[in-house]
């Protein structure tokens, strides 16, 4: 939601995709790591409508455990991705969103699109380079 307007800025169903093994009902929240920049915990937890997008998010993780994705729930107010709206696409193209407040885990989603092992490897340079560019901040 929106909070200035209280209007939904997307109606869903959301996804966030991630390595961890979560179950239903679980919360996740910020305070984590980011996987784009290691360095900075981060204050929100993001999500987004696209399921492959949760599921190059997973894919992207940090560690060494399955991606997976999940459909989730916002249990607060959520915002358009500043990482990606306007900043880098104009609008929100992307459907990515992130919130202070938790969203929980509805259930584990299994038809996502995996990348191949090429796209996952041009993902990572990517990810690297805009780890060594000083202009790839978050913005947290």
């Amino acid at each position: 939601m929106d909070a200035a307007s209280d209007a939904p800025l997307d109606p869903g169903p959301f996804f966030h995709g991630t390595k961890a093994d979560l179950r239903e009902g679980d919360l996740l929240t910020a305070g984590f790591r980011s996987n784009y920049r290691p360095e900075v915990v981060m204050n929100h937890v993001y999500f987004t409508a696209l399921r492959d997008g949760a599921g190059l998010a997973a894919e992207l993780a940090a560690g060494d455990a399955a991606p997976r994705v999940y459909l989730v729930e916002p249990t607060g107010d959520f915002e358009n991705d500043p990482n990606v709206t306007d900043k880098k696409f104009p609008g929100n193209p992307t459907r990515s969103f992130r919130s202070a407040a938790p969203l929980r885990v509805v259930a584990e989603v299994h038809d996502w699109t995996r990348l191949t092992d090429e796209a996952l490897q041009e993902w990572r340079r990517r990810i690297a380079d805009l780890r060594a560019d000083e202009r790839g901040e978050i913005l947290n």
